[in-house]
């Protein structure tokens, strides 16, 4: 960068006392940018810029990358961090541009609206209530990954403790653990902590215990590529790195974003990280709702029926090949609207 400043300076021949009066920078400064000795600020930069006629970017570029350099040296991770770091740069980055479309805008009025009316409904809630929705929940999730007991099988599973003729115990299991799961981040919700990796692995772990308990509540050990199924694209895996990127992203724009569009996205985010062995839909789905619930909001219930599964995969793969969320968020934010409407009609019938 020196060279930059000094070259530019002297074609358009100009002193350095002549530089800072123009720049209003002091001319010990000029000279010590020049030298190498101090770094100028940003907005010096821009000024310099502007008044040598450098390209700025060019001229950013070469401030920046002895910003890093000056940081870290050549400590023997640094290459590792600075990998990290890009990966990271380019994960946070996505959210900057977004724009609401005019569809979206005009659902997430009308479901916030619906949310005010609920709350002023609050009072006739009750357990029974949210039981039965908790128990469709679980009947309807379930019923996406292939399991096949009815919802009045379910109820027999989880509150009576019955054993369905013709059912694998793993069907069996994924009720219950499904329904604990519920349990758990209704727990989760209620203490309003930052979402963070060891929540997230308990609900995995909960989702899979008794299943494949040595995969419960872990990450893929293997680094390798997934050949997706029609609605996860083939992918490189490297968990760790990506699920760093996964709760910083989170930190980063948890309170900038609508909560539905927040909790849309931390459950794309997770579906095409698929850190898992197994149980990455039911777990992408349940930190979806956590997520709502933290902000006052029902679960989101996604049905299983083809048509709704269907329009739910197709929407997650558009997301995810063509980097285009806008049929994602407004599927999601739908079957939020319908919850709404639907425990309204429930708490005023």
């Amino acid at each position: 960068m020196k060279s930059l400043l000094k070259n530019a300076r002297e074609q358009k021949g100009l002193k350095t006392r002549e530089l800072a009066q123009l720049a209003d920078i002091d001319q010990a400064l000029i000279s010590k940018f020049e030298s190498g000795s101090r770094k100028p600020t940003k907005d010096q930069i821009i000024k310099l810029s502007q008044l040598l006629e450098i390209d700025y970017e060019t001229l950013m570029i070469a401030w920046l990358k002895e910003k890093i350099l000056y940081e870290i040296g050549n400590d023997d991770l640094a290459l590792k961090a600075l990998k990290v770091a890009e990966d990271e740069i380019k994960y946070n980055k996505t959210v900057s541009n977004f724009k609401l479309s005019t569809s979206l805008e005009k659902i997430l009025k009308e479901i916030d609206a619906l949310k005010e009316k609920l709350n002023s409904y609050r009072q006739y809630d009750s357990f029974k209530i949210k039981q039965a929705l908790e128990l469709e929940y679980t009947f309807e999730s379930n019923r996406i990954e292939g399991n096949t007991m009815t919802l009045r099988e379910t109820d027999m599973v989880i509150n009576e403790g019955l054993t369905i003729s013709g059912k694998s115990m793993r069907e069996h299991l994924e009720a219950i653990n499904h329904q604990e799961a519920i349990s758990f981040i209704k727990d989760l919700a209620n203490k309003n902590n930052s979402l963070n990796e060891r929540d997230l692995l308990s609900i995995h772990n909960l989702i899979l215990r008794g299943i494949i308990p040595e995969d419960a509540g872990r990450y893929r050990k293997v680094q390798a590529i997934i050949q997706g199924s029609s609605h996860i694209p083939p992918q490189p895996l490297m968990v760790p790195q990506e699920m760093e990127g996964y709760f910083s992203w989170y930190e980063i724009n948890k309170n900038r974003l609508h909560p539905i569009i927040l909790a849309a996205e931390m459950h794309e985010r997770l579906a095409i990280i698929h850190p898992f062995i197994d149980g990455n839909g039911k777990t992408s789905r349940l930190i979806m709702n956590l997520i709502l619930m933290q902000k006052g909001y029902p679960i989101a219930n996604i049905k299983g029926d083809y048509e709704t599964r269907m329009q739910y995969y197709q929407s997650l793969e558009i997301a995810q090949t063509k980097k285009d969320k806008e049929d994602f968020f407004l599927f999601i934010a739908q079957k939020e609207k319908e919850s709404l409407e639907r425990y309204i009609s429930i708490l005023t019938q």
